[in-house]
């Protein structure tokens, strides 16, 4: 990936014009192993390890697809059993997890693996489980029951997803068994891919809150300028917060990832695990006589009527 670039405020602020060259786009769908990774990735030999998949919907479904069939599927409000061995995937809303934990035996906790997207670490710390595995999921599954769409760009050939944590392994050997790319990164590495997937989110859905009906794909085409100063902003914000350093280039990727899921459509949700901890931070600058870190992203909110 590209040379590691600080984030100040000066660098983010520069003008930006669209680039006019194009990036040329792989969407791949699910397919064979030998297809999907290449031998140094995975192998036919690769046995996916059997699950708990907890939530029946898009993701958890596709997960059970990708097993060897001696996966148990866990719906709303039923128990996660206590004796099997294994990665438990946890695929459901945000707003849903404090039930998953409380039909979890506490003895299984450190083997919950979790697809959610948004800052996963208050409610981490709170519960104690600072060191949860986690997903980052850069694959669309449309529908219920059809096969995942890998968003591979030419800024990111090795694929964006990646795993952390006790089962990381395990998990992205399921993954590329399903077609899909995934990388097993260290700690510090995951949250800094984290953070970049919950800017994207906070910005592109922003933004295309503001321009009803819009897609991902068209914030990128029609309303570049605006997305791109909010990446900024947001990039700087998270940075210091953090107190680390992003590689450069990240306004790039994430555009070459919405165009990659250009169909999705826009909405702020899930405030609270999403554009809500920027705002946070702007909370917390202001009641401290400091500047807000994230203007533009609290005078939208506000326009918007979402704070």
């Amino acid at each position: 990936m590209a040379t590691a670039l600080s984030l100040s405020s000066s660098s983010f602020f520069q003008p930006r014009t669209k680039p006019t060259s194009t990036i040329r786009l792989k969407f791949k769908p699910k397919a064979s192993l030998s297809t999907a990774s290449p031998p140094s990735m995975a192998t036919a030999a690769e046995k996916v390890a059997p699950a708990v998949i907890v939530g029946g919907g898009r993701v958890g479904k596709a997960l059970q697809e990708m097993g060897g069939g001696d996966d148990i599927l866990v719906k709303r409000g039923e128990p996660v059993p206590p004796d099997f061995s294994g990665p438990i995937l946890v695929c459901t809303r945000n707003d849903d997890l404090d039930a998953v934990l409380d039909s979890t035996p506490k003895s299984r906790w450190s083997d919950l693996v979790f697809f959610q997207n948004g800052m996963m670490e208050p409610w981490f710390q709170t519960k104690g489980l600072g060191d949860a595995g986690q997903v980052l999921a850069y694959f669309a599954v449309s529908k219920l029951g059809e096969a995942p769409i890998d968003g591979i760009t030419d800024t990111n050939p090795e694929g964006l997803t990646a795993g952390y944590g006790k089962w990381g392994s395990a998990v992205a050997a399921r993954l590329r068994a399903g077609g899909l790319s995934c990388k097993v990164l260290e700690k510090d590495a995951f949250e800094k891919q984290m953070l970049e997937k919950l800017i994207w989110i906070c910005a592109f859905m922003l933004v295309g809150a503001r321009h009803p009906g819009a897609t991902v794909g068209l914030v990128e085409k029609e309303h570049r300028s605006e997305v791109s100063a909010l990446i900024a902003e947001l990039g700087a914000a998270a940075a210091a917060e953090k107190g680390i350093v992003f590689e450069g280039a990240m306004e790039d990727r994430l555009c070459a990832y919405s165009r990659a899921v250009a169909h999705f459509p826009t909405a702020v949700k899930e405030f609270k695990w999403r554009n809500g901890w920027f705002y946070s931070l702007s909370e917390k600058a202001i009641s401290q006589g400091e500047r807000d870190p994230c203007p533009l992203h609290t005078a939208w909110l506000k326009e918007l009527k979402i704070v």
